[in-house]
Order: C-alpha cells, then sequence, then structure tokens
C-alpha cells in the first residue's frame, strides 16, 4: 500500500510504479475505508481513505458495497462525469463484486480478506489491464493512509507500506489551488501527523515501511523507486522512469493529482509562489520535521 498526506505526491508516485512487470497497479486511488470507521482520527481525515471496518453481521455482497471506491466505481458506472472518462477502462463493477463474493465465500470473511480478495476481483474483472503474466504484487494508493500503516502491515504479513512526504510548502501552495481549500492550520495539522505516523511505523516496522520524499521521486524516479522494489524482493524495472496509465506513459499526471508536471524545477517554483508570511507561518508548523528530511533550504536548491 502507498500513502501520502494531500497534495505530496502520492499520486504521482503511483503513476511511476504503473506499468511495472511485476505489479498489479490500481487504477485511481483505491479508497478502501467504509462508513464504519469511528475513531480518534475519524474527523480529521474522510473515511473513505482509511483502513476498512465491516460489520460482524454482514455478507461478502454487503462488504464489498461497503468498500467506498468512489474514483473507480463512479467511472465504471457513470463514465460521463468521471475526471477520468478520456481514459480507456472496459471494466464492470457489478462483475467485480460477483467475483469479490466469489473469493471471499471461499476464504472466509476478514478485512485482511476482504481486501486481497477486492484487489483481485479489480484486475480479474478488469478486461483491457495489460499484463505482463509476471505480475506478483498488487499495490493500492490512498491519501493519508499511514496513519492506519500498522494496522495493515500487522493483519497482512507479506505487506510492505511506502509513504511519501513532499516539503510542507510546495504541498501547502498546491492545495491552495483546490476549490474549497483547507486553511494553513488545518493542512499543516494533518501534514505533522503523517510524517509522525510514518516515522513511528518505521521504527516498528523497519524492513516493511519505507519512506521517501516527493523531490527525490521527481528527480530521479527509476533509483528512488528502484531502491524500494529491491527492498521488497522485485526488480528495478525501466517503467519506474515514466508516469504511466495502464502502461501509456502521460505527459501529465493531472487528473489522478493535484501535480501536473512532476520536475524539481516545477516543484520548487510551486513553493515559492507563497507569500513571505504563509512561508514562514508553514516553518514554524513543520519546524520538527524540516531536518529529518532535509528541507530546510529545498526552495533554494536549483
Amino acid at each position: 500500500m502507498l500513502g501520502a498526506m494531500y497534495e505530496n505526491g502520492g499520486n504521482t508516485t503511483h503513476r511511476f510504479l504503473d506499468g511495472h512487470p511485476q505489479m498489479f497497479v490500481y487504477p485511481f486511488e483505491s479508497q478502501l475505508g467504509t462508513r464504519l470507521v469511528q475513531d480518534e482520527l475519524s474527523s480529521m481525515f474522510p473515511v473513505k481513505y482509511r483502513w476498512p471496518v465491516f460489520a460482524l453481521d454482514a455478507t461478502p455482497y454487503q462488504d464489498y458495497k461497503a468498500i467506498i471506491d468512489e474514483e473507480c466505481k463512479v467511472r465504471a458506472r457513470t463514465p460521463n462525469v468521471s475526471k477520468f472518462r478520456n481514459s480507456p477502462f472496459d471494466f464492470s463493477d457489478d462483475e467485480r463484486c460477483r467475483l469479490f463474493e466469489q473469493y471471499v465465500g471461499k476464504s472466509g470473511r476478514s478485512r485482511a480478506g476482504n481486501v486481497l480478495a477486492f484487489f483481485r476481483a479489480t484486475f480479474d474483472a478488469w478486461k483491457d489491464y495489460k499484463r505482463t503474466g509476471r505480475e506478483c504484487v498488487y499495490v493500492g494508493y490512498s491519501p493519508i493512509l499511514v496513519v492506519d500503516a500498522e494496522k495493515i502491515l500487522r493483519e497482512l504479513p507479506n505487506a510492505h507500506f511506502l509513504h511519501v512526504v513532499r516539503n510542507p510548502w510546495s504541498a501547502y501552495a498546491d492545495t491552495k489551488k483546490r476549490p474549497v481549500p483547507l486553511s494553513l492550520h488545518h493542512y499543516m495539522l494533518g501534514w505533522t501527523l503523517n510524517q509522525y505516523f510514518a516515522l513511528l511505523i518505521k521504527q516498528k516496522f523497519p524492513d516493511r515501511m519505507h519512506i521517501v520524499r516527493a523531490e527525490d521521486v521527481m528527480r530521479n524516479p527509476y533509483e528512488t523507486l528502484g531502491a524500494v522494489c529491491k527492498a521488497m524482493g522485485l526488480e528495478p524495472a525501466e517503467s519506474l522512469r515514466t508516469a504511466s496509465w495502464n502502461g501509456t506513459p502521460l505527459e501529465e499526471v493531472y487528473p489522478w493529482g493535484t501535480i501536473r508536471r512532476a520536475t524539481p524545477e516545477q516543484n520548487r517554483a510551486t513553493g515559492r509562489e507563497l507569500s513571505d508570511e504563509e512561508r514562514a507561518e508553514v516553518r514554524v508548523y513543520t519546524s520538527q520535521y524540516l531536518d529529518v528530511f532535509d528541507y530546510q533550504k529545498v526552495l533554494d536548491e536549483g
């Protein structure tokens, strides 16, 4: 699983992983959460991005319907209103549901089992997915999912988690471009919580929790993500050099994410869009993490 705070390069990294010959890479944000997620973080982050909770008395069909998975279901069921409507996608949500019921019926219901069945059913129902025949890893992505990384790594002993962090100035400058942006205070609270959980879980699962900077992915995706692949026992494939959709190169990552041009120059230029006052305020909010991620002078580079 892949996670990142909003506008931190999660979608960008996800698109660079797309096309890897050993990976089944989910087409959109996987949004595995359900409306039954209820904890101390429920008021902070949308439940669609969280690790799911299923009703004890539910059926496999009800489990499937509980998974929010908004981006994929909208593209499958009402393609003309989807922001991905121009991306070819031969996929039936109803067929995926039937496959999910079949797989869970054989394995039995559990949170981890339901998630595995969901990914397996997705790729079995995706008819124009470009397979290599070598796929052995499922890759999903949800923003802020790092807050649940410990649950994921405990419940799925073979799983790995990849967290992406981006300098807070460029990240906040991009989130300000949303139609209804978060306030600086709200955004920075989320940004710092994501880094707190990432570093905490890295201590607990040093071999299966991986952290990369978006800046390094942009600078050299092959080198940066290739190192993660090696740590997982996978090859650093040439496909890592290019962001793609189902193996087709993308000129820009949008609409998968806010970042259009994933380059170091554009990243720094985005951060410099903030006013001096905003930059100073961001620095105060994130001061305890700037040395950890070598971000003290990130906007001055180049």
